[in-house]
């Protein structure tokens, strides 16, 4: 009989003369394919470069546009849509949506203003009572979507109705005025205050006017000098400043995105996703109380029909979705937000300068949104 093939004795012995090459991958490196996933890893590039190009084309066709007033203005109008973005980002993030954000704000801003002139409270309580209800709602709508798995978009609904028709009830429909409130609670309109940059500051008594000369920085400006910036402005900064490396640098933040991404292989990798999921919803609450606090400086007075209980939560979503956050969670950047915030602005002030139809602003906006999640799908289509 012939020789039959000794059977190998040890692994290594059946692997002599295998080859030896290391499997290879090929990878595409079109230019469209890397710019697909550098978009991907950049989420606000996309609209960083729509912000440019609008400071540049209204830049371009509108006078006056690059004034320092002009983009001052700017951003004092994107103040309160800018902190109730900061609250939409964070829900938007684990995959939810909040409806209510403008109605938490409103009606935390009437229950300031009526804890201090109903009750006699001092105004720096009563602020904190009102964000204290503020974050009590937002938990509020957190318990209901994790513990009881209601869909966010019905629990936030539901609760934008509930919240909003407790602030007239509990208000009465009564506006407190904006001479009541700086005489009687003057830390109410705290962010309402300015700084002016480049101003001549207010002459006192026995000092001539004109001998006074433009200083860099002051609080007690004359009318019609310098460039003033409000507080709130610089509140929305550290805001989202402080957002951004939180949900970059912290545990806490890398938990929100895995949340929104996958909660259920977040939750297989020890991720606490009910809790995590409280959490952002009780923040979003108190950064919309945060926000409710901001109108009052901004408008002046304390009033239960304030727009932004209607208007707020289509804003902070509008300036979510332009500012290239996934809709379906787990994507984006609070950076991103802030850009569609001011692209917002930019666009309303722009067309206003131009003296164009008012209704251009709102063609315009609605076009950047379904662009906006175009890109968005096209992006994660390839990334998968």
């Amino acid at each position: 009989m012939a020789d039959q093939p000794r059977p190998a004795t040890s692994f290594e012995e059946g692997l002599k003369g295998a080859s030896e090459k290391v499997a290879e991958f090929k990878t595409e490196h079109r230019p469209l394919k890397r710019l697909q996933h550098w978009l991907h890893q950049t989420p606000a590039a996309v609209p960083l470069i729509v912000l440019m190009a609008s400071l540049l084309i209204f830049g371009f066709v509108a006078d006056n546009f690059f004034k320092a007033s002009t983009l001052s203005t700017i951003l004092q109008q994107i103040a309160i849509v800018g902190i109730l973005g900061c609250a939409q980002t964070l829900v938007i993030l684990t995959a939810g949506i909040d409806l209510s954000v403008g109605a938490i704000a409103v009606f935390s801003s009437v229950i300031m203003g009526q804890m201090s002139f109903r009750y006699g409270i001092p105004a720096e309580l009563s602020i904190l009572i009102g964000l204290a209800c503020g974050t009590a709602f937002g938990a509020m709508n957190g318990v209901l979507v994790a513990y009881m798995r209601l869909p966010p978009f019905i629990v936030t609904l539901g609760t934008w109705q509930i919240l909003l028709a407790a602030n007239f009830i509990y208000s009465g429909n009564e506006t407190i005025r904006s001479s009541d409130i700086e005489a009687q609670a003057p830390a109410l309109r705290f962010w309402g205050s300015d700084l002016t940059f480049m101003g001549i500051p207010r002459a006192g008594e026995g000092i001539d006017p004109d001998t006074l000369q433009t200083v860099l920085v002051t609080t007690n400006a004359m009318p019609g000098t310098g460039v003033k910036v409000l507080y709130a402005v610089f509140l929305l900064i550290l805001l989202v400043a402080v957002l951004a490396y939180v949900l970059r640098q912290t545990a806490w933040g890398r938990h929100v995105y895995a949340t929104g991404d996958d909660p259920e292989a977040a939750a297989l990798a020890g991720v606490p996703t009910k809790k995590v999921l409280v959490q952002v919803y009780a923040l979003a609450g108190l950064l919309c109380a945060v926000a409710g606090w901001v109108m009052i400086g901004r408008f002046g007075s304390v009033s239960p029909t304030a727009s932004t209980g209607q208007l707020g939560n289509i804003q902070s979503i509008t300036a979510v979705v332009i500012g290239g956050i996934s809709l379906f969670g787990g994507r984006g950047s609070i950076a991103g937000m802030f850009f569609g915030a001011l692209i917002v602005g930019v666009f309303e002030m722009g067309l206003r300068l131009v003296g164009t139809d008012p209704q251009w602003t709102f063609f315009l906006i609605g076009v950047l949104i379904i662009f906006a999640v175009a890109v968005d799908q096209w992006i994660r289509k390839v990334s998968g």
